[in-house]
């Protein structure tokens, strides 16, 4: 896209046209979710429209891409911030039928196996929480990120050896 005048309504509308597919791709198969990378792709363009003045248009598509992929990361880690609220809240109102022993060795559990996950490799990690937390089957998984049924299986296969041996346990 030439751009030799200030940065207009059209030419977000083109830059829109050319990259909303792409971009939303992108998204979804970093997160599984069409709601979410349709939301996200729409916040994409909000923010480039605000920087319209300072956009250059040689490096248009990695801005494009650098904000999706920035507006993703923000919003795992609001995920994960609602995920450790709900958990506390699930230890406040369990708290009166576990005992005090059980209720620290799991806390100390969940903690260990959360930075278990967390220190995976970003591919590893989309494959097993895809798995374990959506459910999703390994077919459906290599549909999502266009691999092969094969390449899942390696993956998860991988991810849970590294769990296995972080953790002494099976899981």
């Amino acid at each position: 896209m030439k751009v030799t005048h200030p940065f207009n309504k059209n030419d977000l509308k083109r830059l829109y046209e050319e990259y909303f597919e792409s971009l939303r791709g992108f998204l979804y198969y970093k997160c599984g979710d069409i709601d979410v990378a349709n939301d996200l792709v729409q916040e994409t363009f909000i923010k480039v429209w605000n920087r319209r003045d300072d956009i250059q248009v040689e490096t248009v598509k990695s801005l494009l891409y650098t904000i999706a992929n920035n507006l993703l990361m923000n919003h795992f880690n609001h995920e994960k911030v609602v995920r450790e609220h709900q958990k506390s809240a699930n230890v406040e109102l369990s708290s009166n039928s576990t005992s005090p022993q059980f209720q620290m060795e799991e806390a100390e559990f969940e903690k260990k196996l959360n930075d278990v996950i967390e220190s995976l490799p970003a591919d590893c990690r989309e494959v097993f929480l895809m798995n374990r937390i959506d459910k999703l089957k390994y077919a459906e998984i290599a549909e999502r990120l266009g691999l092969s049924v094969k390449a899942i299986e390696k993956r998860m296969s991988k991810t849970l050896g590294i769990i296995r041996e972080s953790l002494g346990m099976k899981i």
